[in-house]
């Protein structure tokens, strides 16, 4: 049956709209956007508050959130990401399955509170520590679609293409065994997901399919995957890691003679259900280069900065008329509003400027960010979210106006509070596919949840790095 809102404030795709009724049918779509009045037949639930879309994560490696919080002490004078990434392939060899489910669950809801309604799993972690594919259903890959139905936030699940540890084609190393598969596998493996889905028909999850970077899926795999990907189904996203890193760009030139970003564009395969993932280290020739090809870019500004990338030049790809997005990535923050605040901050700092962000057409820093941002999510996940506007899926936000960062907030500067006064402790309720799952600040499985978790990562000892490293 179809349901009824009557929204106080809504941030729509027309602007800001007061009194709004809107629909939302079965399937948990909009249906229609207008200011009639409820009747007795269709009584309309009364939402208070400022309504703003949910925010798509566009990047999520699940498994990590079982690592925040432990890697944050020196090791030597040469901590870099390198030596973080010993500690998290020492994670991605512990976790198991039943593992994985809990700590994605615990995960899924805290992105849901602080304010993302759909995420893309970015996941490379295929088969058990043996090395053997399971015979039946990957363990690892339903753990991941479990937790998202448990949490009820909208899931894009990308299956990670890893082959090489290095360019030149360099074997995986011994704690890399779990991510590999070859491209035949890989293809069968999405294959039989996507016709799954298109039988159950299930509006909050997709499949799409990612290629962790080109030091670890040569050129001729990525070809050939992306041929097999397109007649699986032409419009599913890619994601890929890109230039994160400057020995990666280094190691990328000594063995192509490019950079990475102008390497992978001038295969011809980016297009506009391309993903990039950090381009940190990106010129001002490459970024054209991805604004013309339509892809998008993801940046995780609290990831690159806990891992020491580099900045990524937000002004100068936003001018470009580029797409970017925001996600988690290793989960050292859960936050859209942080990710977000930092994107302008770091543009600030750079430019010893104020409000670098805004433009002429939103003069908003908070509104633009957000609005630009879900827009360029939803089309790094391939679902139609990041919007309130009719055929939209209902994943909305309801800010609190009587909670101490909203204090003195109208329509426009809604979610400047949001990003500059408060991050997401305004957010009251979270709606997702037209069901309620946050009210008042609490998930359902809030209170069974706490206990498992801790059992799980005291279980996998992913809270004990620094004894390890002792």
């Amino acid at each position: 049956m179809t349901r009824s809102y009557r929204l106080e404030a809504a941030l729509t795709t027309q602007g800001w709209v007061r009194d709004a009724l809107v629909t939302v049918t079965d399937q948990g779509f909009i249906g229609s956007i207008g200011a009639e009045p409820a009747t007795k037949e269709t009584p309309a639930e009364a939402v208070a508050g400022f309504v703003v879309p949910g925010m798509p994560n566009a990047h999520s490696h699940a498994f990590q959130r079982g690592m925040a919080g432990d890697t944050e002490f020196r090791l030597s004078a040469r901590d870099s990401f390198w030596t973080w990434r010993t500690a998290m392939y020492a994670a991605a060899n512990r976790i198991e399955p039943r593992d994985l489910e809990v700590i994605a669950t615990q995960l899924y809801i805290e992105m849901l509170k602080a304010g993302y309604t759909s995420v893309a799993e970015f996941h490379y972690l295929h088969r058990r520590p043996d090395g053997a594919l399971d015979a039946g259903p990957n363990g690892l890959w339903e753990a991941v679609t479990a937790a998202a139905a448990t949490a009820g936030i909208g899931l894009t699940f990308l299956p990670t293409l890893y082959q090489t540890s290095d360019f030149g084609a360099q074997p995986l190393r011994r704690d890399q065994a779990r991510f590999a598969l070859g491209t035949a596998e890989f293809l069968g493996l999405i294959e039989a997901r996507v016709r799954a889905e298109s039988r159950s028909a299930t509006p909050l999850r997709r499949t799409g399919a990612a290629f962790h970077s080109l030091r670890a899926v040569p050129l001729p795999a990525l070809s050939e995957a992306v041929l097999g990907l397109r007649s699986i189904a032409p419009d599913l996203p890619l994601h890929i890691h890109i230039a994160e890193q400057r020995k990666e760009v280094e190691a990328c030139q000594r063995s192509t003679g490019r950079r990475p970003i102008e390497f992978l564009l001038e295969t011809g395969l980016v297009d506009r259900h391309w993903c990039l993932v950090h381009a940190t280290h990106a010129t001002a020739a490459e970024l054209q280069g991805i604004a013309d090809s339509g892809a998008s870019v993801c940046v995780s500004i609290t990831t690159e900065a806990n891992l020491g990338d580099g900045f990524f030049d937000t002004a100068r790809f936003l001018k470009s008329g580029g797409r970017l997005c925001v996600g988690s990535d290793s989960q050292a923050t859960v936050c859209p509003s942080e990710e977000l605040r930092w994107m302008e901050y770091q543009m600030r700092l750079r430019k010893r400027g104020r409000n670098v962000l805004a433009d002429a057409r939103e003069r908003h820093v908070g509104t633009r960010l957000w609005r630009d941002s879900a827009r360029a999510g939803a089309l790094a996940l391939g679902e139609p979210v990041g919007s309130i506007e009719v055929g939209a899926r209902a994943d909305w936000l309801v800010l609190d106006r009587d909670h101490p960062s909203m204090a003195g907030a109208v329509e426009r500067t809604a979610l400047d509070h949001l990003l500059f006064a408060g991050g997401s402790a305004a957010i009251r309720d979270v709606m997702v596919g037209g069901c309620w799952v946050v009210k008042g600040g609490r998930h359902e499985a809030d209170r069974i949840l706490a206990q498992p978790f801790g059992e799980a990562i005291r279980r996998l000892g992913l809270g004990s790095s620094e004894a390890r490293a002792e």
